[in-house]
């Protein structure tokens, strides 16, 4: 029997196994394949959410949608990938594969030589997420130093100003330098209506119980030091191609193929989403790449005809707290909703990224729907959205 392996249980992978359930219902009779995906945890994290106050909202039973589709679940880590002898190892289990995808995504970069940098709070991980909840729970006017003035920076300092001092930290002379100008006028009237402080052209050097001392050598009060800067590909890639791209990816062609037996998704996927820009590591980018690789893995074992990949229109959509939100279309971010108008379009992206569950027709649907019309997003004369 031919069997899909998928490594890794976010929207990449979760998106991989119902990608690779549809191309199985569609082949000619009755499909013999096996799809089974391995993730060490019993739950797809709905990772873009965890700037909330209640990160445990932000996860789904990966069982609810696996089990309707036909999908297995093994709950292991992978140490290793054989793409010669077609096997991966996962906790010391060796497991073969026909067809094998790549989604274990990235990870947040952490400092190593920082001292106190055992004290380092992030919003990375669910595990991450509740340790700065717990932190915080139950205490009024907290002191947060946020290093990172990027997208999750931004999130999290603004959401933690609802309770609390914010101070915002970043090595570059302007907030948001990655989003570019587009949307740095909205930002900077948010961050001044929230009251979130600002220390630009520095960076945090040292950690202590209750404080941080910054490159300038300023101490200031911290109840917490949450850490927002850099994320890289998981190490598994380094396993498939010695030619990765800055951010750790590997080069996928357009039906997101990497070695002949070997495709890739998600955060580990370095796929051309037009002729001058590679996909961003975003949900966004991560679950229509999911789809149309675990479609590609099944299809290519069962005589199907493979997908290429065609992402629709590039947006972001970033939550300002209190302050509201900003949603922008295009590379160049021109900004096409701000306040309550771009806060109720985020609120509605954060509903619609959580897949269906125990419903295997509507599971096999959604991973059928690459390209999707968002009704929600701003009437404007591009209707087009790519799937949240």
């Amino acid at each position: 029997m031919a069997h899909v392996v998928i490594i890794g249980g976010g929207f990449a992978g979760v998106w991989s196994a119902a990608g690779a359930a549809l191309a199985r219902e569609r082949a000619d009779g009755d499909a013999d394949l096996r799809i089974t995906l391995i993730a060490p945890d019993e739950h797809l994290v709905l990772r873009p959410r965890l700037y909330e106050p209640e990160p445990d909202l932000a996860k789904v039973e990966l069982r609810r949608i696996l089990g309707p589709i036909g999908a297995r679940h093994l709950r292991a880590s992978v140490s290793t990938i054989d793409a010669d002898r077609r096997i991966v190892v996962a906790d010391g289990e060796e497991i073969g594969y026909d067809r094998l995808v790549l989604a274990s995504g990235s990870r947040l970069v952490r400092p190593r030589d920082l001292p106190g940098v055992e004290r380092l709070y992030d919003i990375d991980t669910l595990d991450g997420a509740r340790r700065l909840t717990d932190r915080l729970r139950g205490r009024e006017n907290y002191t947060a130093v946020v290093v990172g003035a990027g997208f999750t920076g931004l999130e999290a300092a603004t959401a933690l100003a609802a309770r609390g001092r914010v101070l915002l930290v970043d090595r570059s002379q302007v907030v948001a330098d990655q989003l570019g100008p587009g949307p740095r006028e909205e930002i900077e009237a948010a961050l001044d209506e929230l009251g979130v402080e600002r220390r630009l052209g520095t960076t945090v050097t040292e950690v202590g119980e209750r404080r941080a001392v910054l490159s300038d050598g300023t101490e200031v009060e911290a109840d917490a030091v949450v850490w927002s800067v850099g994320m890289r590909a998981s190490e598994l890639t380094r396993q498939i191609c010695g030619e990765l791209d800055h951010l750790g990816r590997i080069p996928v062609d357009r039906r997101l193929r990497a070695l002949p037996e070997v495709f890739a998704a998600g955060d580990t996927a370095a796929a051309a989403f037009d002729a001058e820009h590679t996909v961003m590591q975003a949900c966004q980018h991560a679950t229509p790449l999911g789809k149309v690789a675990g479609y590609n893995a099944a299809a290519d074992l069962l005589g199907v005809p493979l997908r290429d990949f065609t992402p629709g229109p590039y947006v972001t959509c970033l939550d300002l707290g209190g302050a509201g939100g900003i949603f922008t279309r295009g590379w160049d971010r021109r900004v096409m909703a701000s306040g309550a108008d771009g806060k109720e379009i985020k609120t509605r992206i954060n509903q619609a990224i959580h897949p269906p569950v125990d419903d295997a027709e509507k599971i096999l649907a959604a991973a059928d729907r690459v390209r999707v019309e968002l009704p929600f997003f701003p009437r404007d004369e591009e209707k087009s959205a790519p799937a949240a």
